[in-house]
């Protein structure tokens, strides 16, 4: 097995410099970096990442804390940091939380046991005066979720806009009695949403009815279970905002079942713009979220804080959403 000694001797350089090529030490000229990297690749050497930990006092590695793997909208944000780490020679580690608070504090602690150079929060559970102490130990920085209290950077979407538009879209196509899907659980994304919703049913005078209003919507099985909900209802409403492209897929499959016809008996929007939107017939109108962008910037703000050290700091990068308009709403070859 080589040794940097051998590495040394090949690249005709001394073990320091080799050792400052490897640690990334930024006082090395690019041809002395060459040739170690070069005599690296020949030898196949490998340098051991433990030792480096110890000696830099970071592990190169950080936790993404989600709710739920499954849902494809945490999935993709999953890939898409994953990328940005490797890009930024990191490894990324990913949490599931499925909602509780105990396990979202579990994970907190490979923060406070030095296990993760940083977490990057995509939901909260717990309190932030709970969370905030974790600061002591390393940066936090919050990606979908949000927390105005938090002096911590935000990366996050417009919901209140999200919500207002798809809403609004359905309002402009003549419905009055719209249903509402939520996960029932209120964090801010969640409660932004509703409020957008909200706003958008006040500007046409339309009242908020709370029997239009349905929890727990997270997966395919929910929608189908809502769908049958509605159809108990003695007045029944003619178009439903899901807040999500599963539910939405599972209201639309449990309605065909039903002989519900989308969009003329019911209108129907998701909200992420997943693939699962163009496989199901009718095709779903969505919000488009800008996952890459979002989770990018996550991580490029993640890096800044390992490097500065600055934890304690807020800052919020905001991003528009777009409603993607198709079948579910609008018939095919209607345009509004």
């Amino acid at each position: 097995m080589a040794t940097i000694e051998d590495v040394a001797r090949l690249a005709g350089l001394s073990r320091t410099t080799v050792s400052r090529v490897i640690n990334n030490h930024p006082y090395v000229s690019e041809k002395k970096r060459v040739l170690v990297m070069n005599a690296m690749s020949e030898l196949g050497y490998v340098p051991n990442s433990s030792a480096r930990s110890l000696r830099s006092q970071k592990t190169e590695m950080i936790a993404l804390l989600i709710p739920r793997v499954m849902n494809p909208f945490f999935s993709e944000l999953i890939e898409r940091m994953e990328m940005a780490a490797a890009e930024n020679g990191y490894q990324l580690i990913i949490c599931q939380t499925k909602y509780s608070k105990k396990k979202e504090l579990d994970y907190l602690n490979l923060l406070k046991t030095r296990q993760v150079d940083g977490i990057i929060l995509s939901s909260i559970q717990n309190d932030w005066n709970v969370i905030e102490p974790f600061l002591e130990y390393g940066p936090i920085v919050l990606c979908n979720e949000f927390e105005e209290d938090a002096q911590v950077p935000s990366v996050r979407l417009d919901q209140t806009y999200g919500g207002y538009i798809s809403t609004k879209h359905l309002l402009e196509l003549g419905h009055r009695k719209i249903a509402y899907c939520t996960g029932g659980y209120k964090s801010n994304v969640a409660q932004c949403r509703e409020a957008g919703f909200r706003k958008a049913l006040a500007e046409f005078n339309v009242p908020f009815q709370e029997e239009f209003t349905f929890g727990d919507a997270f997966t395919i099985e929910d929608g189908r279970r809502i769908l049958r909900d509605m159809l108990t209802l003695k007045e029944k409403p003619t178009a439903v905002f899901t807040g999500g492209d599963e539910v939405a897929a599972g209201i639309i499959t449990e309605a065909k079942r039903h002989g519900i016809r989308i969009p003329e008996d019911l209108a129907v929007v998701g909200f992420d713009n997943q693939a699962i939107t163009e496989l199901v017939e009718p095709s779903i109108t969505t919000v488009n979220q800008p996952i890459e962008d979002m989770a990018r910037k996550a991580f490029q703000v993640m890096m800044e804080k390992v490097r500065s050290k600055r934890f304690r700091h807020k800052e919020i990068y905001e991003y528009d959403l777009e409603l993607i308009v198709r079948e579910s709403t609008v018939k095919q070859g209607v345009y509004l």
